[in-house]
C-alpha cells in the first residue's frame, strides 16, 4: 500500500492496510466472461416502468430533492442465463438501512434475477480485503476512510449505489451535553470527548465537520472514544463522554431534555453509504452486478417508495424481519431510500478524513471512487 502522505493513521486503519497489502487481486471469475464489456462501457436501453423520474441529476444537492423512482415492480427482472451465487457483506442485519436487502431476499427479488444471495455479517475492515480479492462480491457499507485508503493502495473498489438519506424530522446525529456558558448555537467542541461506535474514519466525519464549522472546534480537536452500540447513550447521560453520535431511534431518549443540544446530522438528500463492488462485479461479471442492483432498486420502488411506515402491516412485517421492537421502529420517521449517488460526496468525505488525520495520499478523484453506470443501466438511463 502506498505510504505517500501517511498521517497519524489509527490502529484499525493500519491493520486494514496490512490486510490490503497482502491481498491478491485475484477473482473467482474467468476473464472473458459472458458479461462482455466492463461497467461503464455497455449499451444502455430504455427500461419498462422506469421513465424520466427514474434518474435525477447527480449535481442536484438540494435537501428537498425527490429521490429517483420507477413504478412499483420496476425495473422488471431479466433473469441471467446461468444462476449466480453472490455474497454481500454487511456490518449488521438488524439496522433499518439494511431493510431493502432483507426484504429483497425475503420476497424473492434476487431469485427473480437468477441470483442466490447470501448476506454475511462482517465489519468493513474485515470485508475490504475479501472484496478486493473477489472472496465476497459486494459490500453494503459506506466509502469510509478505510475504503478510500484501500483504493489509494491500488484496489478497484467503487461505490455503485446509494442507500438512504434522513427524513427532515429525524434528529439522528451529533448530540452534546451543554456546559455552563454554552448555548445551542454556540458550543465549543475543542477538547471534548465524542462517543461513537466507529471512531475516526467513519463517514459521520463529514456531517460532523459541517456541524462544527461554526462551533469553535474542528474534528482534529475532538477526543474520540469508541464504544459499543449499547454504551454510547449511557456514556453521554452519565458524563462519560461530552458528546455522541446517536442513531435512530436512540436520540429519542434525549430529545427535548434539558441540558442536551442537537448540533446536526447527515445532510438531507445525500446518501453516505450503500453498495460497494470489487473487480468481480465491476469487470468480470457485470451482468450479475447489474442484476443485483436491479433487484435492489425494484425492491425500493415496490416497498420503500415513499413513507413506508404509514403502512401498519408492513411495519409489523419489517419489525419481525429485522428482529426489531415494533414500537421503536414506529417511533422514528421513514428513511428516504435512495439508490443514487450525489456528485462530490466522496470528495467531501475525504476532506473530513483529512481533517481527522486518517487519510493516506492525495485526495482521489470521483472517477476512482464512484461508478454510477450500473444503476443507470438497471433503470435505462443512458449518458
Amino acid at each position: 500500500m502506498s505510504s505517500r502522505g501517511h498521517r497519524h493513521t489509527y490502529g484499525v486503519l493500519l491493520a486494514v492496510g496490512a490486510l490490503l497489502a497482502s491481498a491478491a487481486c485475484s477473482s473467482p471469475y474467468e476473464s472473458g466472461s459472458s458479461s462482455g464489456p466492463a461497467a461503464g462501457q455497455r449499451t444502455i436501453s430504455p427500461v419498462e416502468g422506469c421513465g424520466a423520474k427514474s434518474w435525477t441529476d447527480p449535481k442536484d444537492l438540494s435537501p428537498n430533492r425527490t429521490p429517483a423512482r420507477c413504478l412499483p415492480g420496476a425495473p422488471p427482472p431479466r433473469p441471467l442465463s446461468e444462476a449466480r451465487e453472490l455474497t454481500i457483506a454487511t456490518g449488521t442485519l438488524s439496522a433499518e438501512y439494511v431493510a431493502p436487502l432483507r426484504v429483497a431476499l425475503d420476497k424473492g427479488e434476487f431469485k427473480k434475477e437468477g441470483l442466490d444471495i447470501t448476506l454475511k455479517v462482517l465489519p468493513t475492515p474485515d470485508a475490504l480485503p475479501l472484496l478486493a480479492k473477489g472472496d465476497i462480491d459486494a459490500l453494503w457499507a459506506a466509502p469510509e476512510a478505510a475504503v478510500m485508503n484501500g483504493v489509494e493502495g491500488g484496489f478497484d473498489i467503487k461505490w455503485v449505489a446509494g442507500n438512504f438519506s434522513p427524513d427532515p424530522k429525524s434528529r439522528s446525529g451529533l448530540w452534546v451535553r451543554l456546559r455552563e456558558g454554552d448555548t445551542v448555537n454556540r458550543v465549543t467542541m475543542a477538547g471534548r470527548t465524542l462517543g461513537t461506535m466507529i471512531g475516526k474514519g467513519s463517514v459521520i466525519a463529514y456531517p460532523m465537520e459541517r456541524a462544527l464549522e461554526r462551533r469553535g472546534g474542528g474534528l482534529a480537536e475532538i477526543q474520540y472514544q469508541q464504544l459499543g452500540s449499547a454504551d454510547v447513550l449511557t456514556a453521554l447521560r452519565n458524563g462519560g463522554v461530552d458528546s455522541a453520535w446517536l442513531l435512530d431511534p436512540v436520540w429519542r431518549k434525549v430529545d427535548g431534555k434539558q441540558g442536551y443540544a442537537f448540533l446536526g446530522g447527515q445532510p438531507l438528500g445525500e446518501p453516505l453509504g450503500g453498495m460497494l463492488y470489487g473487480p468481480a462485479l465491476l469487470q468480470d461479471d457485470v451482468d450479475a452486478g447489474v442484476a443485483l442492483l436491479r433487484a435492489y432498486i425494484r425492491t425500493v420502488n415496490t416497498y420503500f417508495a415513499s413513507d413506508y411506515k404509514r403502512d401498519a402491516t408492513f411495519v409489523t412485517y419489517l419489525a419481525k424481519l429485522l428482529k426489531a421492537e415494533e414500537s421503536i421502529l414506529r417511533s422514528t420517521p421513514s428513511l428516504r431510500m435512495d439508490w443514487e449517488i450525489r456528485s462530490g460526496t466522496t470528495t467531501r468525505l475525504q476532506a473530513a478524513y483529512e481533517a481527522q488525520g486518517v487519510a493516506e495520499g492525495s485526495p482521489l478523484p470521483e472517477s476512482r471512487t464512484v461508478n454510477r453506470s450500473l444503476y443507470e443501466e438497471a433503470v435505462g438511463h443512458g449518458p
